[in-house]
C-alpha cells in the first residue's frame, strides 16, 4: 500500500485521517477505510518473518513426529498454511499431516478452519468468539494434568495462555511459525509516530498485539512515548481489532475502542461511528458546519482545508461565537512565528477554502469569531 492515498469525497469516513500499523492485510483494511471516505497512512511497525529454513520450526515438527501431542491448537489460517507448507519442503509433509489427523485439533477461528481443512485435516472445535481465552477455558475445563498440547504461536510466544497451560500440569509443545521484527525500513513507522504527535490523524488502527507493542517501543526509543501516549488519550483514536491485541496499549493506561467481532470489517465500522461522533458540528450562519480531521462538512459537503486552516478553525470552535484574538490564532499556527500577516493569510486561505466567506467574522482590531447562529449564541456564552 502507497505510504498515503487520496480518499472518494463521501462516506462516513470523509474528513478524517486513519493509520494503520498492520503488516498483514494492510491492503484490506486500507481499501475498507479508503472505500468510506478516509485518508489512509501506512507504517507497518513490523514485519513477518516465516521460519520455514528455521531449525526451531524443524525441531518441533520433528518432535510431533515422533510422539504425537494429545492436542494440537492452530492460531492462524497462514501459520498453520506455512507450518504445513515448510514440512512438506522438508519432506515431512505427510507424516506430520498424519500425527494431526490422530490428535484433539483445536482452531482458533474459521479461517484456521478452512485451512486445516484444506490440508485434508478435520478440526474437533473451534471458538464462537475468535478468542484464545476461549480455547484456553475449554483445555483447562477438559483437564491438561499430563497432557502433551503443541501451540502454532502466531508471532508472539502468547506467555499467558501457554504459563496457564503449564500450570495447569499440560507439557507445552510451541510451534514458531513465523516471528514478528521491526520493519526493514523504520521511515514509515516513523512518519505514522510524527502524524499521531502533530495531531495529524485521527485514529490509529491496531490488529496484531506485536504492532502495538512495537509501535509504543519505536516512540520509547526516540524519547516520544509520553506524548505518544499523551495524543492517544485525547487526540487519536486507538482502535484494535480485539482484546488480545489491546494488550499492551491497556498496560500504558490506553482505552481503546474495539468491534464485538474480531475481524477488519467490523474494525472500520466501529471507526465510522466513533469518528463523526467525536467531530465537532456549530450552526453557523444559518449552515451546519462539522469540524473533521482535516476537512469541514459545510450542509453535508466536504470542504478540504489546509492544515494552517484547520488549526484556526478548531482554536475559533473552542469558543464558538466569541472573539479570538489575532495573538492567540498565531499561537495556534504550527510554525507560524510572530507575524500576525501570518493569521490574515491562513484566514483569507480558510474563507476560500470554506466557499462560505460569512462563516468566520472579522472583528475590527480585536480578531475574528464564528458567526454563530443567534439561537445558540446564548448557549455558548453560557459556557
Amino acid at each position: 500500500m502507497d505510504q498515503e492515498q487520496q480518499r472518494p469525497e463521501r462516506g462516513p469516513l470523509a474528513g478524517f485521517t486513519v493509520g494503520v500499523t498492520a503488516a498483514r492485510r494492510a491492503d484490506e483494511l486500507g481499501a475498507l477505510l479508503q472505500r468510506r471516505g478516509a485518508v489512509v497512512v501506512h507504517g507497518p511497525a513490523l514485519r513477518i518473518v516465516p521460519l520455514a529454513d528455521d531449525g526451531e520450526l524443524l525441531a518441533a515438527t520433528k518432535e510431533i513426529i515422533d510422539r504425537a501431542p494429545d492436542v494440537v491448537v492452530a492460531t492462524t489460517a497462514i501459520g498453520f498454511r506455512g507450518w504445513v507448507e515448510a514440512a512438506d519442503g522438508w519432506g515431512f509433509g505427510e507424516p506430520l499431516l498424519g500425527r494431526l489427523r490422530g490428535v484433539e485439533l483445536l482452531a482458533r477461528g474459521p479461517k484456521v478452519k478452512g485451512a486445516i481443512r484444506a490440508a485434508g485435516l478435520t478440526e474437533e472445535w473451534s471458538p464462537s468468539s475468535e478468542s484464545m481465552a476461549e480455547v484456553l477455558d475449554r483445555l483447562l475445563e477438559e483437564g491438561v494434568e499430563g497432557r502433551r498440547v503443541a501451540v502454532q504461536l502466531h508471532g508472539e510466544p502468547l506467555p499467558g495462555f501457554v504459563e496457564a497451560l503449564r500450570a495447569a500440569g499440560a507439557e507445552v509443545l510451541p510451534v514458531p511459525v513465523y516471528r514478528w521484527m521491526p520493519p526493514e525500513d523504520i521511515g514509515p513507522v516513523d512518519r505514522l509516530l510524527d502524524a499521531a504527535l502533530t495531531r495529524g490523524l485521527d485514529a490509529l488502527t491496531f490488529t496484531s498485539a506485536p504492532a502495538a507493542a512495537s509501535l509504543l517501543s519505536r516512540a520509547e526509543e526516540r524519547g516520544l512515548l509520553g506524548e505518544l501516549l499523551d495524543a492517544l488519550h485525547h487526540a487519536v483514536l486507538p482502535a484494535c481489532v480485539g482484546p488480545v491485541t489491546a494488550l499492551p496499549l491497556a498496560a500504558r493506561g490506553v482505552a481503546t475502542v474495539q468491534p464485538e467481532r474480531f475481524r477488519l470489517g467490523p474494525l472500520v465500522q466501529v471507526l465510522c461511528q466513533e469518528l463523526p461522533g467525536r467531530a465537532r458540528a456549530l450552526p453557523i450562519a444559518g449552515h451546519r458546519v462539522e469540524i473533521r480531521g482535516h476537512a469541514v462538512l459545510v450542509d453535508g459537503e466536504l470542504k478540504p482545508v489546509p492544515p494552517a486552516g484547520m488549526s484556526l478553525l478548531r482554536a475559533l470552535s473552542r469558543r464558538p461565537g466569541w472573539v479570538v484574538a489575532r495573538a492567540e490564532l498565531l499561537r495556534a499556527l504550527p510554525g507560524a512565528g510572530r507575524d500576525e500577516h501570518a493569521v490574515e493569510t491562513a484566514m483569507a486561505r480558510l474563507r476560500t477554502a470554506l466557499g462560505t466567506p460569512k462563516l468566520i467574522q472579522t472583528v475590527v482590531k480585536r480578531g475574528y469569531r464564528l458567526a454563530l447562529d443567534p439561537a445558540t449564541d446564548a448557549k455558548y456564552a453560557d459556557g
